[in-house]
């Protein structure tokens, strides 16, 4: 009798479009942004840190919703579009315990204030953390709905509460689907 044995391959797990690792450069990529460039007084900073062999972006400062103000954040303006087939935002990050947020501009957004909005929280233990795209909620009147490729910057925030923030991000990217 001979057997024939049939081999099914697993499906091959897609890699994240990796947006940034924080290497080479990232100080350039990034800029900082704080709600003063509206009259708000929250008041921060931005730094590459590297500890154990990893290299990140730190987010600090004190955000205060005093005076319609209320964020810190990083923000990079995207050279590449993200893939069509990506599932939402990926990673990896650890922090103080507060709460943060990703911000993603579409095209579609004309304003300053138009962005989609995804929470993440943080631990002091690095965590890799996944945000798909339903988790991103329009802010500022947006109204359209958006596609990966329509992306065109991305924001790491700490924002809309008065706290201590500190947030350490070791790499971002697109999340592939599964």
């Amino acid at each position: 009798m001979i057997l024939t044995l049939l081999l099914l391959a697993a499906p091959a797990v897609a890699e994240p479009m990796l947006i940034d690792d924080f290497s080479d450069g990232a100080e350039t990529r990034w800029r900082y942004v704080s709600d003063r460039v509206m009259g708000g007084v929250s008041d921060g900073g931005a730094s590459i840190g590297a500890s154990d062999g990893v290299t990140y972006a730190q987010l600090r400062g004190t955000v205060s919703t005093a005076n319609n103000g209320g964020f810190i954040q990083l923000r990079q303006d995207l050279d590449t579009r993200l893939p069509a087939e990506a599932i939402g935002i990926t990673l990896r990050a650890r922090g103080n315990g507060a709460t943060y947020y990703i911000h993603i501009r579409p095209d579609a957004a004309r304003r300053p204030w138009q962005f989609y909005q995804a929470a993440f929280e943080t631990s002091a233990d690095w965590q890799e953390i996944i945000l798909p795209w339903s988790a991103f909620k329009p802010q500022g009147g947006l109204v359209v709905a958006f596609a990966p490729s329509d992306i065109r910057s991305i924001g790491i925030v700490a924002f809309g509460a008065d706290y201590e923030a500190s947030l350490d991000v070791d790499w971002i990217a697109a999340a592939p689907h599964p």
